[in-house]
């Protein structure tokens, strides 16, 4: 009988804030190391936590963009461990009575809706950060950047309703591109914005859970669904052997394509929480609930599906651009601009998101602007110019920042309509190629498409194809004779 995985996702975010949760420092990434500290982000004796209200209401918007329950209390915790990078020796979060509480994410993957339950939001401060290579003595010392402490996040916590690797990839892939949406994030993992545990656990069909493994600090889609991959494989495999699966905490070597143990798991007990003594409850109003959820973007499942109606597309290219606000933005741009929301899809998904790949710039990086982009549109669907054409000049567009009428006045490169210029080319080219057309009237009927190319490649394809098919077409029935 088949193994089945089973896997729940922690989700870390920070929250869009320019200070600190509980200081008023700088959550600003890229400062020399230890600038945005204090005495409060440093846990130094006598210091006290005053709650950042923004941290308060992004997690909140997160929590309803999300579907779920915020409760009107919640209270702070003391967790208690010993890291390095931890200055107070504890984190504050929250343990028993989170922030916000069952929702949902939906997404569409291979084809199939799927729902993956959210049991927890809660909010937390991030901790520092260990440096082991890089710095002088290196080999033999951590050193320690304490500009990441304090700053606030936000952990969500799915239900372990994943069934595969490839599906908590997506299901990471769609939780970024909600938080972000919403604005409760800007989801750069290069940064440490975002970031990812995963707990695995296989059994065969029909079987309780079984013992899970959490792989830590996974910060891309791709590192989640290759260590999710192995991890399931390593369990399969000591499994099939008699053995037993280790509760425990392991972390991806990326370089090796394997997980590595790091330490036995840690429990609830583990942590001795118990209530942030510093901090009262948090008390939400409702009226402060309806209010954000009021300022709610529209989020992408949303935008996919008006996608879908509004613009005809289909569910394929509709869920591609609505992966981020932006690149949707961008697109309905050039659609109501260019008249064609179809050719406004292709070509963004196509010639612009490969100069976006070559280039790796992200859309809002483009020296394109949907006008530009549209009005290339607009010469196609009007017959100005061909499609081979149009790919010479989106190249040249894009390099020069020069609109595609320009280009194509000071180039001469409109369609070719005039039948008497054609015609002369036609007759060059079969005249040229006479074996070709011998062939073809001796029954030999696929050269005629090589004659038509020749044609077109004659006339450096801006000749109108239609008029060249039926020239050419007209010239080879004509009775040799």
């Amino acid at each position: 009988m088949s193994f089945e995985p089973v896997i729940g996702l922690e989700i870390h975010t920070q929250l869009q804030t320019e200070s600190k949760l509980f200081c008023g420092c700088s959550t600003r990434f890229g400062a020399p190391p230890n600038a945005n500290t204090c005495p409060v982000c440093l846990g130094l004796p006598g210091a006290l936590p005053v709650l950042n209200r923004r941290a308060v209401e992004l997690a909140i918007k997160a929590s309803l963009a999300l579907g779920c329950t915020v409760q009107s209390t919640s209270i702070f915790a003391r967790k208690n461990y010993f890291y390095p990078d931890l200055p107070k020796g504890y984190q504050i979060s929250q343990y028993d009575r989170p922030l916000a509480t069952e929702g949902a994410l939906e997404f569409e993957a291979r084809g199939e809706s799927r729902r993956v339950g959210i049991i927890r939001v809660h909010l937390e401060e991030d901790a520092g950060k260990s440096l082991h290579e890089g710095l002088p003595d290196s080999d033999r010392m951590t050193s320690l950047d304490f500009n990441r402490s304090g700053v606030p996040l936000i952990e969500i916590v799915s239900h372990p309703d994943v069934r595969s690797a490839a599906e908590a990839a997506e299901y990471f892939t769609r939780m970024r591109a909600l938080l972000v949406a919403a604005g409760v994030t800007d989801g750069n993992m290069e940064e440490g914005s975002l970031r990812c545990d995963a707990n695995v656990s296989v059994r065969r069909a029909g079987e309780p859970f079984g013992v899970k493994a959490e792989i830590k600090n996974l910060n891309s889609f791709r590192h989640v669904q290759r260590a999710l991959e192995y991890e399931i494989d390593r369990q399969i495999e000591v499994l099939e052997k008699g053995g037993a699966v280790d509760h425990e905490t392991r972390l991806w070597d990326t370089a090796a394509g394997r997980t590595m143990s790091m330490r036995s798991k840690e429990e609830a007990h583990d942590y001795r929480y118990f209530p942030e003594p510093d901090l009262p409850p948090l008390r939400i109003e409702a009226g402060v609930i309806q209010e954000l959820k009021r300022t709610l973007p529209e989020l992408p499942d949303a935008r996919r599906r008006r996608f879908v109606a509004q613009y005809a597309l289909p569910d394929y290219d509709a869920s591609l651009l609505t992966q981020s606000h932006a690149l949707a933005a961008y697109f309905e741009a050039t659609a109501a601009a260019a008249g064609n929301p179809k050719a406004a899809s292709n070509w963004i998904m196509g010639e612009l998101t490969r100069k976006m790949n070559e280039d790796a710039v992200r859309i809002e990086q483009v020296p394109l602007t949907p006008d530009a982009l549209a009005g290339l549109i607009r010469l196609v669907d009007s017959g100005t110019i061909s499609g081979p054409t149009a790919k010479e000049v989106f190249e040249k567009m894009y390099a020069s920042g020069r609109s595609a009428q320009a280009i194509v006045e000071a180039e001469g490169l409109a369609r070719i309509d005039d039948e008497a210029a054609v015609q002369a080319t036609v007759a060059k080219v079969l005249a040229a190629h006479a074996d070709a057309v011998t062939q073809y009237r001796a029954g030999k009927k696929q050269t005629y498409g090589f004659l038509v190319g020749q044609v077109i490649k004659s006339m450096g394809g801006k000749a109108n194809p239609a008029l060249v098919n039926a020239l050419v077409r007209r010239e080879l029935d004509k009775d040799p004779a």
